[in-house]
């Protein structure tokens, strides 16, 4: 079986360097134009323009270095494009810009509360259009990172904890490219911050079976259909076999 049917479809990518962030945040003029910028390449996005997505989420990000969602764009970009290692950077880089926000609105910067705002009201804005444009795992994960975004608006008080979403997808690019201590690594910490991500279960599975943990995948397995994970049912049927090949051992 492969692999590609075992997890699920991500659209997310990077071109950019590590990010230094910066706790300074972006002036109006420039915000409103990266959130323009965002959208056109969430556009790009949907059309699976990867390359001119990619560079229209750049360009964002380069107005507002703190803009998460277009972080997130250039990550999705570029798992479509299969560079797997810019996109696990643009998952770090949109993970280091959540923590600094939640720092700043920790301190009290009201500026900082409303461009968390902002980036949920723009998820929104897309959802409620049916996330037009975008295939259904587009959609998922888009739907997904808005949950996150609203979880972590709630949070502001507690410890900073990265998005599941985020982290699943960081989890995915690392497998992706060959690092699966990494992908195992990051598929942890999203069940730890959602235990109920079947989504996430279902990889942890993949990767033990891989590595003849079968107890583990077993138990994997059974949580990631508990919490609503349609899994393969070629990937329970290998399961199987590898039970019964280490049993007759």
């Amino acid at each position: 079986m492969h692999v590609r049917h075992l997890l699920a479809a991500f659209a997310l990518s990077a071109a950019i360097g590590p990010l230094h962030v910066h706790a300074q945040l972006a002036t109006e003029a420039d915000r409103t134009a990266a959130l323009v910028l965002f959208r056109t390449g969430q556009e790009y996005l949907a059309a699976e323009q990867f390359e001119r997505a990619i560079d229209a989420f750049s360009k964002a990000v380069q107005k507002d270095p703190l803009l998460s969602i277009a972080h997130y764009g250039i990550g999705q970009a570029n798992m479509n494009l299969r560079r797997y290692a810019n996109a696990a950077q643009a998952y770090k880089d949109c993970i280091e810009v959540l923590r600094t926000v939640h720092g700043l609105q920790q301190a009290g910067n009201v500026d900082a509360e409303k461009r968390r705002d902002d980036e949920v009201h723009e998820l929104r804005a897309l959802r409620d259009r049916g996330w037009r444009g975008l295939t259904r795992p587009q959609a998922l994960v888009a739907e997904q990172h808005l949950r996150d975004l609203e979880t972590q608006s709630r949070n502001i008080g507690g410890p900073f904890r990265p998005p599941a979403e985020t982290l699943l997808a960081l989890g995915s690019a690392y497998f992706r490219n060959g690092d699966r201590d990494a992908a195992e690594a990051n598929w942890k910490a999203a069940v730890d911050v959602n235990p109920k991500y079947g989504e996430a279960h279902n990889n942890l599975a993949v990767i033990y079976m891989q590595t003849d943990r079968l107890v583990e995948a077993e138990q994997e397995l059974k949580l990631a259909e508990k919490n609503g994970f349609a899994v393969n049912p070629q990937f329970k049927a290998d399961l199987r076999e590898r039970q019964r090949s280490a049993k007759a051992q």
